[in-house]
């Protein structure tokens, strides 16, 4: 993943690190999942909840503190879920339309989604047959995020308004994905700072689609919790490198250029797409017992940065920036020729630049013992053929990180702008 920072939450602190991710280099185990792992990929967080008996309330109320009243916005500019900060919890799930459902059902499914993500993120019951699993629970940085894939187009006729930046990504030489685990019609993004509403929306976001879809995959993934650290920083991921600190942030001029389809779109992009922006999707499983196996000299060496505080290789703190010609005293680089701190920088890609967005994700033990955890990464660009693309073609070609990881699923999505009020989300790609 390219080396770039998450904007901080608004009462949470950052999610998963450096996008110029962490990962290491060297030995690897017999335990290692067969074929050589991918390029680009980190993770934030840990895993782990217990199913317990509840405590004896106490007698003096309890108000909701700043984690569960925070509210993101429903109506805006661009969709949520994509300059908010990380949230503790998320849900990405896929639908494929049903047989026989085309552009009429389509559209009747995103006025019905758009108004339960609206009332969910205000904190309300969803519409229908509320199930009550957030009942008594703030907002709690509820996001919901809604995307087009593909095939959608050909499902409902709209061929014509399909992007030309959602072709189909091309093929890299590191990839071992499972096709009934990538791409779909339809993709949610679903994130909260409280499990239970982040499940809550997702239940309620299957209910209401009904007949019109079904689900097609659905993964499950978490960052650190807001409040579980002393002070807001970059926060880590599994690999326990610090992962983000280079991401583009809201306050740079060119931000909304390279993250953003302008309002007046190029040639190729369709109007509707005005405001959206593009998410690659990627499950990326990382090898932790050969990686956990290395020297922690030799995973900073993996990724070109201290493990300690995120800090380049070439000295200085973590927002430092890297001297990639900065030799020892025997005359090597100090930063790897092969890092993935300096493969991933835009400065050394062209320029190409992404938002990544992601979770953490463990989905259990294998039998001999591998954990199934990794990096749900989601990245956002207003073009993918001008950012993700090129970083990973060139990760493909020789980052130190790819014997550490392995991309299993894929997905590209197209995203468009936000809802005005009393629209839904997509209205002008349905009714246009």
């Amino acid at each position: 993943m390219p080396d770039q920072s998450l904007p901080k939450a608004r009462t949470a602190e950052a999610g998963p690190g450096e996008s110029e991710t962490a990962f290491a280099h060297e030995g690897i185990s017999r335990r290692r999942l067969l074929g050589t792992a991918g390029a680009s990929g980190l993770v934030l967080g840990t895993a782990g909840a217990a199913v317990g008996y509840a405590a004896a309330p106490s007698e003096a109320a309890t108000p909701l503190t700043a984690l569960g009243t925070d509210r993101a916005m429903f109506h805006g500019k661009h969709q949520p879920g994509i300059t908010d900060g990380l949230q503790a919890r998320g849900h990405l799930v896929a639908f494929d339309l049903a047989a026989g459902a085309g552009r009429k059902e389509a559209a009747a499914l995103l006025r019905r989604w758009s108004e339960t993500a609206r009332r969910l993120m205000a904190g309300e019951p969803s519409t229908h047959e509320d199930t009550d699993v957030a009942r008594d629970a703030g907002p709690s940085s509820l996001t919901i995020t809604f995307g087009f894939g593909h095939s959608f187009f050909a499902r409902t006729g709209l061929e014509k308004q399909r992007p030309t930046a959602l072709d189909p990504l091309p093929e890299f030489s590191s990839d071992h994905l499972d096709k009934n685990r990538s791409n779909g019609d339809l993709w949610v993004q679903i994130g909260a700072n409280d499990a239970l509403v982040a499940f809550h929306a997702l239940r309620a976001i299957q209910k209401d689609a009904g007949r019109a879809a079904k689900v097609r995959w659905q993964m499950n993934g978490f960052n650190r919790s807001p409040g579980a650290t002393s002070h807001p920083m970059t926060a880590r991921n599994l690999m326990g490198q610090i992962d983000g600190t280079r991401n583009p942030k809201p306050s740079e001029s060119d931000f909304d250029r390279r993250i953003f389809v302008p309002e007046k779109p190029e040639k190729g992009s369709p109007a509707w797409m005005a405001n959206g922006s593009y998410a690659v999707v990627r499950r990326i499983r990382m090898l932790l017992d050969d990686w956990e196996q290395l020297s922690v000299k030799a995973q900073e060496g993996v990724i070109g940065r201290r493990k300690s505080d995120g800090a380049a290789l070439s000295g200085g703190s973590e927002t430092t920036a890297m001297d990639l010609e900065k030799t020892d005293a025997k005359g090597n680089l100090v930063v790897p020729i092969n890092a993935h701190a300096r493969i991933t920088r835009p400065d050394q890609n062209g320029g190409a630049a992404m938002l990544r967005r992601p979770f953490s994700f463990h989905d259990g033990i294998d039998p001999d013992g591998v954990p199934d955890a990794g990096l749900l990464f989601i990245c956002w660009q207003a073009d993918p053929l001008r950012g993700f693309v090129p970083v990973q073609r060139k990760l493909d070609r020789g980052d130190a990180l790819s014997q550490f990881i392995r991309h299993e699923s894929s997905g590209l999505f197209a995203v468009p702008g936000g809802a005005a009020e009393g629209e839904y989300v997509g209205q002008k790609l349905l009714e246009g």
